[in-house]
Formats: structure tokens, sequence, C-alpha cells
């Protein structure tokens, strides 16, 4: 297949468009490049514009037969997005909306699109299932959200059939640590842990040790991100075989309390570094696990990197041996 990559240059993107390449699709990667990096890329087409600009769309979409777009450009940090909701819903809604009226456009049947369990909100049980009620609680989901909501409609309208695929907590690197995150602000508490652990921060800051788990932390599901490209392979392959339109999990279904991240990280990196008890952030769930049963019995899917050691391990190889990211790729 050849596929339109928006946002291929970012952390996930890059990894799925290795991944798609290694399954022998034609890939082309269209990025402005604010967060993402070149040199991330394999050996690929890069057009460098902005998923909100329909006539460099158009161009790029006229310049080839495309048989799919799989779309990852958005701005992703939930806590900015309740600063700056005009800022979030422009780019991840509007642009999105952009993008699929240019898929209607030229013809391309096939979406796949990067979602976030964020938009589960505070769950009702565990695992979390597709079916549960999605309540955000940040601009950041709900921008996602509705262009979920929105999907069916471009089915309906314009026969565009899709995927969304709900992400838990991406995390890790490259096995060989060629490849990792690279996104400042940093965000995430792995990466946080590991810049800790390197010197660049005084201390970690782990938000609430009262909560109802057995250490009194935050319980989330990590996904590796090789285990999250070849989701996003099966995910369109199963388009490109008139597979119909779906939404899936994905997750590793294990859960893992903030204190079980911070103690992997100081036993794999060999640093003691300082933790702060800081009050919980609003809005933060307690337990957030997925139950990612669907899209395994459906698309044949199995994560084989997403154990805590493996995904700390390479994570910290990446961050060990690039710690200003790709600026210091060769």
């Amino acid at each position: 297949m050849r596929i339109l990559v928006p946002g291929g240059a970012g952390y996930i993107g890059s990894f799925t468009v290795r991944a798609l390449q290694d399954a022998g699709h034609d890939i082309v990667v269209y990025d402005n490049l604010s967060y993402g990096h070149p040199r991330a890329l394999p050996d690929v087409e890069l057009v460098r514009g902005d998923v909100g600009d329909a006539e460099a769309l158009d161009a790029c979409l006229g310049s080839g037969s495309f048989d799919a777009i799989m779309h990852f450009a958005a701005f992703i940090e939930a806590g900015e997005s309740m600063r700056d909701a005009a800022r979030f819903f422009a780019n991840n809604t509007g642009n999105a909306i952009t993008l699929l009226n240019a898929a209607a456009r030229h013809g391309v049947k096939t979406f796949v699109f990067s979602s976030t369990a964020g938009l589960y909100g505070h769950p009702v049980r565990l695992p979390i299932k597709e079916s549960d009620p999605t309540v955000p609680t940040n601009v950041y989901a709900a921008s996602k959200l509705l262009v979920e909501q929105m999907l069916p409609w471009y089915e309906t309208v314009y026969g565009i059939r899709s995927v969304s695929l709900r992400y838990f907590n991406a995390a890790g690197a490259a096995l060989d640590g060629s490849m990792g995150q690279d996104h400042e602000p940093a965000s995430h508490i792995i990466t946080i842990a590991i810049q800790t652990a390197l010197g660049l921060r005084p201390a970690f800051s782990l938000f609430g040790d009262d909560y109802p788990t057995k250490d009194g932390t935050c319980v989330r599901d990590y996904i590796h991100v090789l285990d999250l490209a070849s989701a996003h392979v099966a995910a369109v392959e199963h388009l490109g075989a008139a597979g119909a339109s779906d939404v899936f999990n994905i997750g590793s279904g294990d859960g893992f309390t903030n204190w079980e991240v911070v103690h992997t990280v100081q036993r794999i990196s060999g640093v003691d570094f300082p933790v702060e008890i800081k009050p919980r952030r609003p809005g933060d769930p307690v337990a957030l696990i997925a139950d990612a049963t669907k899209l395994r019995e459906q698309l044949g899917w199995r994560p084989q990197n997403s154990d805590l050691e493996t995904i700390v391990r390479t994570a910290w190889e990446w961050h060990r041996t690039h710690p200003h990211g790709y600026e210091n790729a060769g």
C-alpha cells in the first residue's frame, strides 16, 4: 500500500514508518517538523507541510495515488490543553477535518487515526474496554474524541473506512538504543525519571502518594513503542483487506504504579535519585489499564516488548547515549 503519514517524523510516527517499510509498504511522511525529527526517519520521502494547509495537502495527495492515510500529527500535552483550549481544538480537531476533507477530494478511502485512552476519563471499571463510556477530563482527550465521532460520518458520506487506535502510555525506545523519544518539554514519567537519573533535573516529582493502590501512587498501563507500531501496521492492513471500521485499545493489560516505575529506573540506571512527593494533580485517574482483547482477537496483534523491564532498559539506553535527543545522532 502507498501510505501518507502526517506526523510521521514524531516519536510514535517514526517507529511506525519503519515498521510499515519493513512490512513492504510505500511511505510518504508529511510533517511540519515542529516536533518531528528528520533524523528519526529511514530512507523515505519527506514532504514538509502543515496538516492545516489544504493547498499543500492537495499538492501532496495529488502527486501520487495513495491507498491510505495514517494520522499522527497532533499536540499531546494534556496539561497545556487546559491552558490553551483553542490551540488544541484548532490543531487536533480542526486540522483533522482539513485532512479528512483532502482525503475525500482525492479518493483516499482508508484512514488510521492516532487516538488516546485519555478519552475514558475516570474509568468505570478495570481493565477498560472499548465499549466503556468516553468522558474526557481534559481538552486534549476531548479534541481526539471529536475526531473519533466524526469518522463514522466520513464513512457514511465519503466512504472513508477508518480505525481509531486508543493508546495507553507509549514508552520505550529501539532495542539497540538508536531511536527514542525526543520531545521538549518532557512530560512522560519514564523520560522524566531517566532525565533525573542523568542529572538533567534536580529531583523527580511524584504527584500523589495517597491513592487507593498498593503503594499509594497511580497505576498505568505502559505499551512499548515498537508494539504500538506493529498495531498500526495490523490496523492499516486490516482496512486494506476490506476490513470494517473499528476502534481498538492498545495496551499491555498490565498496570504498574508510579513508585514501581521510579524504582525500576533507579535500579537500571544505578542512580538513587531524589524523589519529592507533591500533591495530586487535578484530573489524574487512580488507574488506567487496557483490555486489548479485541485487538488481539480481531487483528492478531501481540505485544512483544511491553514488559516494564524492556521498556525502561531501552529508554535508558536511548537517553543515556542521546541526552539531547537527535542532536546527538550521527
